[in-house]
């Protein structure tokens, strides 16, 4: 029963449970159609809390506990995680380093696909390199996860920040039927509209074999309805302020690159083709420092394994008064890195980077 407030003003509305509206769905698919000419079928479309248990939900289908789960390292953290909480193992495939730039190494990642390698979880744009991979390379691993038989789990939940002169690709947009519908992607507008919070994304697959498995086995589609109410405002009224922080977001990139240069060059920076992340090699520092023996008393200290990686996070917290992620929650190709968000106002990365190079110049 309904009753009016006072003085007969409409009632307050209750925010409670609500089946996921069509409007919902016409936000999601409306924002990938016009941004990036990507058709997604309402039907194709599975909701999440977020991205993290989308891809639990997959995983738990096509990867058993004990297998392998390929994964291009240096890459997100919290896809190690995720394995981990299935139970399985992570395969990793370093990528290359060619001029400065990360790029994928195909012959290592086939070399690595075995009768346990079920999935590929896939980062594009690549967290934490930046990479915004190519329709070739995409098509390439395409082609081997096809015909080794490896569901690609594509991550692309960073497609919206690309750089000047780069073009994101969505993996479901390849020109071959087969490869799009060996694999499952996952995206939300958390990032883009700093709604992580809130806790609302989804997931699609226009091979409706997998849809159905998915979903019987285990996949829940309850999703916040405050998050869903500001997902949808962000996807249906947020375009005009994402195409104005964009560029702020470049000219951050840039500011961060000529700030190095300048002001620290022990430190390299690979400038990014997306996301609003800085991927640092911070080698010749730790060396400086002395990461690996401070590491290594760590380690007696506590008991646990610490890496060089971990105990820079330390010094830089301790020294500088910052922190940044620590490379080695990358994978193995992270050593002597470290991750670093300039998703800020200028003001502040400007602040972060001066009290970096003052606690550096004071070694």
């Amino acid at each position: 029963m309904h009753h009016q407030g006072a003085a007969g003003t409409p009632p307050a509305r209750k925010l409670g449970y609500l089946t996921t509206p069509q409007s919902h769905v016409e936000s999601i698919i409306n924002w990938n159609k016009k941004r990036y000419n990507l058709e997604i079928k309402p039907e194709w479309l599975m909701h999440s809390p977020s991205v993290h248990p989308a891809i639990l939900s997959v995983l738990r289908v096509y990867s058993p506990p004990g297998s392998k789960i390929l994964v291009q390292t240096p890459t997100y953290n919290g896809f190690f995680s995720d394995i981990r909480q299935v139970g399985c193992k992570a395969e990793e495939s370093p990528l290359k380093v060619v001029n400065g730039k990360f790029q994928m190494d195909f012959e290592d990642l086939e070399r690595r696909i075995g009768p346990d390698t079920n999935t590929l979880i896939l980062c594009n744009p690549q967290n934490p390199t930046g990479n915004v991979w190519s329709k070739q390379d995409l098509m390439t691993l395409g082609e081997i996860c096809l015909k080794r038989r490896v569901l690609v789990l594509a991550d692309e939940i960073h497609c919206d920040f690309v750089l000047k002169g780069q073009t994101y690709t969505p993996f479901a947009t390849l020109p071959d039927e087969a490869i799009v519908r060996n694999s499952v992607t996952f995206k939300s507008a958390s990032k883009s509209f700093n709604l992580a919070a809130m806790k609302c994304a989804y997931m699609f697959c226009s091979n409706a074999d997998h849809v159905a498995k998915i979903k019987q086995w285990g996949h829940k589609e309850d999703i916040n309805t405050l998050g869903m109410v500001a997902h949808r405002a962000a996807y249906n009224e947020g375009a005009d302020w994402f195409d104005q922080l964009l560029p702020y977001i470049e000219g951050n990139h840039d500011f961060v690159t000529k700030y190095f240069a300048a002001n620290i060059p022990a430190i390299k920076v690979y400038k990014p083709q997306g996301t609003y992340l800085s991927w640092i090699d911070i080698s010749a520092v730790q060396q400086k420092v002395g990461a690996t023996q401070m590491a290594a008393e760590m380690s007696k200290k506590t008991g646990t394994t610490v890496t060089p990686e971990v105990a820079m996070e330390r010094w830089f917290l301790d020294n500088a008064k910052i922190q940044l992620n620590n490379g080695s929650g990358y994978g193995m190709a992270g050593a002597g890195h470290m991750r670093m968000n300039i998703g800020t106002s200028r003001k502040t990365l400007e602040a972060a980077l001066n009290s970096l190079a003052g606690a550096l110049r004071n070694t």
